[in-house]
């Protein structure tokens, strides 16, 4: 039996928005790259672990009243030979849940992290936005400025930054402001790599067709870089931040591992991982191994996470 002429000419049915962004050429290319999804999957993981710390964290390790010294040194899954309890991960020298402090203190290098990549990428888009919109001399000493701060290490430029910001900060509120100060020194040691890749694309967006039309019908330059120009620049900015989160909780891991960080009293994966490292040599293996083993696979992830979304927006790999 043939389908009559009606039939034939049914309209098929409509995708929704859901429908057509799992079958789009971005979630494709996501499907079946294993690497990104396991990435994905744990980065995921980590991060929902992390914002959910005071729920899944047996114990408070920041809370001086639910600590016992007699619970220090306490191997994984052993009974203390004191108190008869035991810890997942085990426990520092202090008696605190390893595995408690791997949550809370990874939520202070996820923020650490989120917002030191915020403050460079607002900084590096405007500053690259207004290098290559306005050019002269604008140009020319930002780009220069981006030029210096490049023949430093990014941890050198942190370093500096962060002891002449904790130097001018009041002694009484050194603790409490030292999160933010170690925001601020990571984000203006980030911002170049921003600048540099939205200048370039800036120089080439500004002379099409549609910023063209924008200035002949009044637009200001202010608003045609932000809603003409910046648009079409944040493609590679989402890769930069995406890579850029990796190094900046590598950064702040290293900047608290040498003792210039985080506060003791409010430790990141950088200073659990100095505290550790003074008990490797002593058969404490744990209190290293765990919170280096929670960075290695936060960053690893977040990277190789990056190194896909680089090429899943790149033109050229399609």
């Amino acid at each position: 039996m043939t389908d009559t002429p009606l039939e034939q000419a049914a309209p098929k049915p409509q995708m929704t928005k859901m429908q057509r962004w799992w079958d789009s050429d971005f979630m494709y290319s996501f499907r079946h790259a294993p690497v990104a999804v396991v990435s994905f999957v744990v980065v995921v993981l980590l991060v929902m672990a992390a914002v959910c710390a005071p729920l899944l964290a047996p114990y408070d390790p920041f809370n001086p009243a639910t600590l016992n010294l007699m619970n220090g040194f306490t191997p994984p899954g052993e009974a203390n030979a004191f108190t008869g309890e035991s810890f997942l991960l085990g426990t520092d020298d202090q008696g605190r849940d390893v595995f408690s402090t791997i949550l809370y203190g990874m939520r202070i290098s996820l923020f650490v992290g989120f917002s030191a990549v915020l403050l460079a990428m607002v900084l590096g888009v405007f500053l690259g936005l207004v290098a290559g919109y306005v050019g002269g001399w604008t140009e020319t000493i930002i780009m220069r400025v981006a030029d210096v701060q490049l023949t430093f290490p990014a941890i050198l430029v942190a370093m500096l930054i962060f002891g002449i910001a904790k130097g001018i900060t009041p002694a009484e509120y050194r603790d409490q402001m030292a999160i933010w100060v170690l925001i601020l020194a990571i984000g203006l040691s980030d911002w170049v790599q921003f600048a540099r890749v939205v200048r370039g694309t800036t120089l080439v967006e500004k002379n099409k067709e549609y910023v063209q039309a924008a200035k002949l019908i009044g637009r200001s330059p202010l608003a045609i870089m932000l809603k003409h120009i910046l648009p079409n620049v944040l493609s590679p900015v989402l890769v930069i931040a995406t890579i850029s989160l990796a190094l900046a909780i590598i950064a702040e891991a290293t900047l608290s591992f040498l003792g210039v960080g985080a506060p003791p009293t409010k430790p990141s994966l950088g200073t659990l991982i100095r505290i550790g490292q003074e008990f490797m040599f002593s058969g404490e293996w744990w209190i290293l191994l765990f919170p280096a083993g929670t960075l290695l696979a936060l960053a690893l992830s977040i990277n190789l996470l990056g190194d896909w979304l680089r090429d899943a927006l790149n033109p050229r790999m399609r």
